[in-house]
């Protein structure tokens, strides 16, 4: 069984919030061979991020130590060759497991990413009830579980794990790490240096990312539910007894350096938003639309629509439902690409952009009132949307 876990973590890539951790094997029995239970001591290990994009919101582990050795359980773990993984992630159906990682992979971490390490004042009895319950996650038939971005990931679970152990939900509201009130705030904090993803995050998730979150919720990042369990009190004493670096690094871990503003989706965008202006005021001097740009345009707009309606209306993704970004792109823009091709579709295509002019205005209504923020690069990309809608509407009539 080692064997089996051993090979299937080597193949492991961890994702959003799942930094590539370190494994061990399995815990040994909670007695020893004269009876005597063994003392249990029980850390928080606190990955900072890493370079790569899976490893930019950190990561944790639960550390389990007796006189047996040291035991690393990994709730971040997944099998990349389970069967239709990528699409079962795509539609928001993966699968992450728990599992005990061989301490030889902590080699692996590459130097200068910061791992900090908090012992947990427990009881005995507290500290056995979490070996327990550890103990009860790792078995075949419990170790998977569905994983969420916000409410069930490597940092959560840890979390859920410490409060059963110790029968109460614990207080997170003296945490003064603020990386933003949102959650898509938070998540714009952690990938501010990945445009490009933050981008895609943007146009997946919806206006639930946009609403205040309170400090529980703020532990699906591991950085902050380490600062915040560095706060919390049970039965009048602190939690956390005792914190070390056990590697050290940047406060803010391993960045890496910012996108060139010439590769950023802002230049992409602003250099559609020229061209299209360049084509629509040529368009309207020579009173003839350029259907090529039309279909090139709404083409690529269109099928950034179907992603956003799958994601919204069949994947089980959190924080995706409502998405506004379904106003101003989304499947019927395709109509949009091939109704100036077919001769007898002239009152139908003029119709399709009066209707889409009006979902790029709501769409705008929404932006301003706060009730989902848009991506800055979504801005010139709508204005040429409603640019070449606005052109047809005028020459078409």
């Amino acid at each position: 069984m080692e064997k089996k876990i051993y090979n299937i973590l080597m193949l492991v890539v961890a994702l959003v919030m799942c930094g590539v951790g370190r494994v061990a094997a399995e815990p040994a029995d909670d007695d020893d061979d004269a009876g005597n239970q063994h003392p249990i001591k029980v850390s928080l290990l606190t990955f900072y991020p890493g370079d790569e994009i899976f490893e930019v919101f950190g990561h944790t582990e639960i550390l389990l130590t007796d006189s047996t050795g040291d035991y690393y359980v990994n709730y971040g773990v997944f099998d990349f060759n389970s069967p239709n993984f990528l699409g079962r992630y795509i539609k928001g159906e993966t699968d992450y497991m728990c599992a005990l990682m061989p301490p030889e992979l902590d080699g692996g971490l590459k130097p200068g990413r910061k791992v900090v390490r908090q012992v947990l004042d427990l009881s005995p009895e507290e500290a056995q009830r979490v070996w327990d319950l550890l103990v009860e996650n790792l078995q075949p038939a419990n170790r998977e579980y569905r994983y969420r971005h916000f409410s069930d990931n490597c940092s959560t679970r840890p979390r859920d794990i410490l409060e059963e152990a110790l029968d109460e939900e614990l207080d997170y509201s003296r945490c003064d790490y603020i990386v933003g009130n949102t959650l898509r705030q938070v998540m714009s904090y952690y990938t501010r240096n990945y445009p490009w993803e933050q981008f895609g995050i943007d146009l997946a998730l919806g206006a639930a990312c946009d609403t205040i979150i309170d400090a529980r919720t703020h532990t699906f990042v591991p950085l902050f539910l380490m600062h915040a369990l560095a706060g919390v009190q049970v039965d009048d004493k602190p939690l956390v007894k005792d914190t070390s670096v056990v590697r050290p690094g940047a406060d803010e871990g391993i960045v890496m350096p910012p996108t060139p503003w010439y590769l950023t989706p802002m230049a992409m965008a602003v250099l559609v938003l020229v061209l299209t202006l360049l084509v629509t005021v040529r368009d309207y001097r020579h009173r003839r639309v350029s259907r090529w740009y039309d279909t090139l345009l709404f083409s690529i707009a269109g099928m950034a629509g179907c992603v956003i309606f799958f994601v919204e209306f069949i994947s089980t993704h959190e924080a995706v439902m409502p998405n506004y970004n379904i106003l101003w792109l989304h499947p019927l823009l395709l109509l949009l690409a091939i109704l100036p091709w077919i001769k007898r579709a002239h009152s139908l295509l003029r119709w399709s952009h009066i209707i889409n002019v009006a979902l790029i205005a709501t769409t705008a209504v929404v932006w301003m009132s706060g009730m989902q923020v848009p991506n800055a690069a979504f801005l010139p990309l709508a204005t040429s949307l409603l640019l070449r809608s606005s052109v047809q509407v005028v020459l078409n009539h």
